[in-house]
């Protein structure tokens, strides 16, 4: 067995180094908390903040954007503090052991393990693309893996791009591609114009963000890029790697117009995205208490408006807690560590009111905006109910629509149990790309998603290499207890 390294002793961990836990991590120390913040990437930033390499990074002045220079920001105060953070540790078991937590994760060279007394999930999101056919060629990606492509390694997607999907990526997207010197052929956008237009009057209350998308949009203009609202992909085809995508009108549900005018635009990458769903990973494992909205992305730990969990010393921040983007995740990292704080007797009531009040007010209005977006990105029945029968919806086990619907038609009547009869949710990315697809299938067949659960959190939360856990042995020395008797 490999050994572990020294335990770790903390009072809070916060678990993800985006700008809700890196917020946190800054209000604990100001607090005078022993606090360990732990993250998989080899920079703090998470992926709205996301670090350039010193060899990619833009020179001073108009090409460094409004995202690296926040981050900048962040990255240094927290270099300047006295927080522990411990970046490229794989988090994969949290066990809770008399009043604390264990916390097993994988470092860059041994396993290792932390006990705190608290721990902040400020674990972000996972991309949700609601499945089609051919979603699985080569030269196909998410929308956010084309901003990692873009923001922190200068790389263009392809020569000719669609971009498609929901919400204000699309237009971060190809903005980012033409600056880029990239050909965008077409944005295809599953809200209609009348949805962007209700929400209006919150993006007006952020005149930075409400500029900053005209300005995207306005770029798009003058290269004469087709944009079409109300529409979705219908199909990506191509022998080696995606050639050309079609794309059709849709309702408001999502769901194909019948007998639309569909359209093929030649292209040799696609990058699409439908929202995103919060990464609950943390608080399923420890059975804390859920609840679905759709309008946040879907399944969230059911915490009070400081981030408190139905698990005492479990806290959620930031868009792992519901997706409002990142200014209000800021300040819920904020809110979770003073109600940390509070319950662990480092801050009086007083004080905690003192200080929760103006940032409660605060996160209210930047809530606003992140709700409004987040609306134009809730997944859509009537998208996933048209998937076609033939198409992959687990890529990790190539199952497919037809397999899923013959596991409800056998008995399958929650999702634990279709995952038995399928498969679906066992491959390596555990779930995070199939997993809102097939819940929304059997909910759409048996009742609410509500009705139909969600998947059992188990170890490891994360994958991991088992030879990087067990280390070199020999089977001679692995001990085997003597037979029972007879």
């Amino acid at each position: 067995m490999k050994p572990i390294g020294p335990s770790h002793d903390a009072d809070i961990a916060v678990v993800g180094a985006g700008p809700a836990g890196i917020r946190a991590a800054l209000t604990a120390d100001r607090l005078g908390l022993r606090v360990t913040l732990l993250d998989e990437a080899e920079a703090p930033g998470g992926q709205v903040y996301r670090a350039v390499p010193d060899a990619l990074r833009p020179e001073t002045g108009e090409g460094v954007g409004a995202d690296l220079r926040a981050g900048d920001s962040l990255r240094a105060r927290l270099a300047e503090s006295s927080v522990d953070a411990r970046l490229e540790r794989r988090v994969w078991s949290i066990l809770a052991e008399d009043a604390r937590f264990r916390i097993d994760a994988l470092g860059p060279d041994d396993p290792e393990i932390y006990r705190v007394r608290a721990i902040i999930a400020a674990t972000g999101t996972c991309e949700r693309v609601v499945p089609f056919p051919g979603w699985t060629l080569p030269g196909v990606f998410g929308l956010a893996a084309a901003t990692i492509l873009l923001k922190s390694q200068r790389i263009l997607p392809g020569h000719r791009t669609v971009v498609a999907g929901a919400g204000p990526l699309l237009m971060l997207v190809a903005a980012a591609i033409l600056k880029a010197g990239g050909t965008v052929a077409a944005v295809i956008d599953l809200a209609g114009r009348p949805e962007w237009l209700r929400c209006l009057p919150a993006m007006i209350g952020r005149p930075d963000l409400f500029g900053r998308g005209l300005g995207w949009q306005l770029a798009l203009r003058r290269k004469r890029v087709p944009i079409l609202h109300r529409y979705t992909v219908l199909r990506a085809e191509g022998r080696d790697g995606l050639e050309r995508v079609t794309v059709c009108p849709v309702d408001a549900t999502g769901r194909p117009v019948p007998n639309g005018s569909a359209r093929t635009f030649e292209a040799d990458a696609l990058t699409v995205g439908h929202g995103l769903t919060p990464a609950i990973e943390i608080s399923r494992l420890l059975r804390a208490e859920h609840r679905f909205d759709r309008d946040r992305g879907g399944w969230i730990a059911d915490a009070d408006r400081d981030g408190r969990t139905s698990v005492p010393g479990l806290y959620v921040a930031g868009d792992g807690a519901g997706v409002r983007g990142a200014a209000a995740a800021e300040i819920q990292g904020d809110l979770a560590t003073l109600a940390a704080g509070q319950d662990l007797g480092v801050l009086s009531d007083r004080d905690h009111a003192r200080h929760a009040g103006p940032l409660r007010r605060e996160h209210r209005r930047a809530a606003r905006f992140g709700d409004a977006l987040a609306r134009l990105t809730a997944l859509r029945p009537g998208q996933v109910a048209a998937i076609p029968t033939e198409t992959i919806i687990c890529r990790c086990e190539d199952v497919t629509r037809a397999e899923i619907d013959a596991a409800i038609e056998k008995g399958a009547d929650d999702v634990n149990q279709l995952k038995h009869f399928t498969r679906c949710g066992m491959g390596p990315c555990q779930g995070r790309m199939c997993g809102e697809t097939v819940t929304e299938i059997l909910a759409l067949r048996l009742g609410s998603r509500a009705a139909v659960g969600m998947w059992t959190a188990r170890t490891p939360i994360r994958p991991i290499p088992l030879d990087a856990i067990l280390g070199r042995f020999e089977y001679a020395d692995i001990p085997i207890p003597p037979p029972a008797p007879l």
